[in-house]
């Protein structure tokens, strides 16, 4: 080969170089552009607060911008209860719990007697919660310590299982709420982490929520009992004991978010004033943030309830979420299907 036809094979070279480049960038913006038209909520109606979602996440993942946040921190913290499922006509560890006392009442015959275990025996549930959050953490307490954590996780592997909604008939784990489960999935296809923060029992939601909401059981914060590590018959095993650790509702939440994850989320999401202060805390970091408050206004494919809900009570969270900024879903006109079609 001459001189000459090498500079003509080099010129053609790193002119198909050049064209490929380019081709590429364009194929990736056409991507990308493909991506962004292609509706990421499909049961979420056009409004504010979907807007809202997908104005924040747009901002936050576009290199180069002022909002632009680091993939490290793109942390999402979604309440469990009223927001990610169904929460009426009370808690479903609450369902678990009334259940488990019925399984144990043969071997405690004093709890014919004692409130408020004798109440569940009886079958009123009203009187039962009465004492409110106190009288069900020690519901809980009473029927859950002693196991081993492997135990505790089968009885409630078993029990999610056959669970149905006393309402609708569906199993709870079908009583997930389809625009939430669609928002996880657009958030973690921006390459977001996102969390559980319930006021739920962190060991009762660890079994089952990877299955129900792609959430691992590490990115579970909840109440906290306490744990013992013991040798039972050879075998280390850690058991569960009847204290209360953390509290992981209202200034619980905030503090349950440092000790398990270590760093502020930049999106929250709740339904009940147990969510204030996560909201509050989340949105007053630095930079660009989402608070999300999911209001139940639909009694016919759901609930409707608000300040004076014995379970998932909002009040002041829907008075002061328009002067902070948090954006209020309204289920009945923002939620084009409330639950997963088929389960």
């Amino acid at each position: 080969m001459s001189q000459a036809q090498g500079f003509i094979v080099e010129g053609l070279t790193m002119r198909i170089k050049n064209l490929l480049a380019i081709a590429t960038v364009c194929l990736v913006a056409f991507t990308a552009q493909i991506a962004r038209a292609a509706d990421p909520l499909p049961s979420w109606n056009d409004g504010h607060a979907k807007q809202a979602i997908i104005g924040f996440v747009e901002k936050v993942t576009t290199p180069g911008t002022p909002d632009f946040v680091p993939v490290p921190e793109r942390l999402a913290t979604f309440d469990n209860d009223g927001t990610l499922w169904c929460e009426q006509p009370m808690y479903v560890q609450a369902f678990f719990v009334f259940d488990r006392i019925k399984q144990m009442a043969p071997q405690h015959p004093e709890w014919k007697d004692q409130e408020p275990f004798a109440s569940v025996l009886k079958g009123d549930l009203k009187s039962a919660l009465a004492g409110g959050e106190k009288s069900l953490v020690a519901l809980m307490l009473a029927t859950h310590a002693g196991m081993t954590t492997d135990a505790f996780e089968k009885a409630v592997t078993d029990w999610i299982a056959t669970a149905k909604h006393p309402k609708t008939g569906r199993h709870f784990t079908a009583m997930v709420y389809q625009p939430m489960l669609e928002l996880l999935a657009y958030l973690r296809a921006n390459r977001f982490k996102t969390f559980i923060v319930s006021g739920g029992g962190i060991e009762f939601m660890r079994p089952w929520a990877e299955q129900a909401y792609g959430i691992p059981p590490e990115q579970i914060v909840g109440s906290t009992g306490g744990l013992r590590y013991e040798v039972r018959n050879g075998t280390p095993v850690i058991v569960k004991t009847p204290e209360l650790v953390l509290n992981d509702d209202k200034e619980g939440k905030p503090v349950g978010i440092q000790r398990h994850i270590g760093r502020r989320p930049i999106m929250a999401f709740g339904n009940s004033d147990g969510d204030f202060q996560m909201l509050e805390w989340t949105t007053s970091g630095q930079g660009p943030r989402l608070g999300m408050i999911v209001h139940h206004t639909d009694a016919e494919r759901e609930f409707a309830y608000d300040r004076e809900s014995p379970v998932g009570r909002l009040d002041r969270g829907l008075d002061e979420a328009p002067a902070k900024g948090w954006a209020v879903v309204d289920m009945k006109t923002d939620w084009k299907a409330i639950f997963p079609a088929t389960q």
